[in-house]
C-alpha cells in the first residue's frame, strides 16, 4: 500500500473521473503483484458473453474483505464501488479507498442520499457501480442474506441492467474472522446473465430484487457447498 500511495494520490489531482479510472487501473497492478506474492489465481467465470463497453449496476454477495480485490482485477471497463464510510479510518488503506470508492454512511440520511445522487451522477457519465445488495458480511452460513432496496431502486430509476457477480472462493482466502486466515489458491469470479429492468417501476422493486436474489442464491449453491 505504501508503494501504490504516490500513484494514488497523483490520481487524485486529476479530476474526478479521469483521476477515478486512472486509481483503478494502478489498483489492477497493485493486485496482479499482490495475487502473484501471495499465491492467489484470479479467474473468471462467464456463464454468458459479458460486454465491457456496457454500463452495469453490478451487484455481488459479500462475504469477505478479499471481495475487494476481485472487483480491480476482473472487471475490465470503468466501475465505482460503493463501499461503507468506516473504512476510511484505516491508515494508508483508508486513504487509497476514499479515493477510489464512492462512500455511503448509513447511519446519516442525508450523507446516504448525498451517496445515492453520486452513483446515478457516475452511471450518467457511462461509469459502472458496484454495489453489495446485503450491505455487509454474510455470517448466516447460508448462500446470501437479505437484500437492502438500493442497488434495485437505482437500477430502475436509471434504466440500468443489472449484472449480478459472485465471488466464489474469497471466503477461502480470507475468513471475515481474522486477517491471520489469508490463504494462497484460486479466487473465482462468476458472471451471470445480465438483468434488464426496462419498462419496470419503483413498484417492481421487490419482484425484482427477489429475482435476483433467487438467481444467485441457485448459483452460489451450483458452485458451493452449504
Amino acid at each position: 500500500m505504501l508503494l501504490v500511495l504516490p500513484f494514488v494520490v497523483a490520481g487524485s489531482f486529476l479530476g474526478e473521473i479521469k483521476g477515478g479510472n486512472f486509481i483503478y487501473k494502478v489498483c489492477n497492478v497493485w493486485g496482479d503483484i499482490w495475487y502473484a506474492l501471495v499465491g492467489m489465481r484470479d479467474k473468471n467465470i462467464y456463464e454468458v458473453p459479458h460486454d465491457t463497453s456496457g454500463k452495469y449496476i453490478f451487484v455481488a454477495n459479500h462475504i469477505s474483505y478479499m471481495d475487494i480485490p476481485p472487483v480491480v482485477m476482473s472487471i475490465k471497463q470503468p466501475i465505482r464501488v460503493l463501499g461503507k464510510y468506516e473504512m476510511v479510518h484505516y491508515p494508508v488503506f483508508g486513504y487509497i479507498y476514499k479515493c477510489a470508492v464512492i462512500l455511503v454512511d448509513r447511519r446519516d440520511t442525508e450523507r446516504r442520499a448525498q451517496s445515492v445522487r453520486h452513483l446515478k451522477d457516475v452511471l450518467a457519465k457511462h461509469i459502472s457501480i458496484l454495489i453489495f445488495p446485503e450491505g455487509t458480511f454474510n455470517t448466516t452460513g447460508q448462500p446470501l442474506k437479505e437484500f437492502y432496496d438500493g442497488a434495485f431502486r437505482i437500477a430502475i430509476e436509471t434504466q440500468t441492467p443489472l449484472k449480478p457477480l459472485l465471488f466464489i472462493d474469497s471466503i477461502d482466502r480470507l475468513h471475515y474472522s481474522s486477517i491471520f486466515t489469508l490463504s494462497p489458491g484460486p479466487n473465482r469470479v462468476v458472471y451471470l446473465q445480465e438483468v434488464p429492468v426496462e419498462g419496470l417501476t419503483l413498484k417492481d422493486v421487490p419482484v425484482l430484487k427477489q429475482n435476483v436474489y433467487n438467481m444467485m442464491d441457485t448459483a452460489l449453491r451450483k458452485y458451493r457447498t452449504y
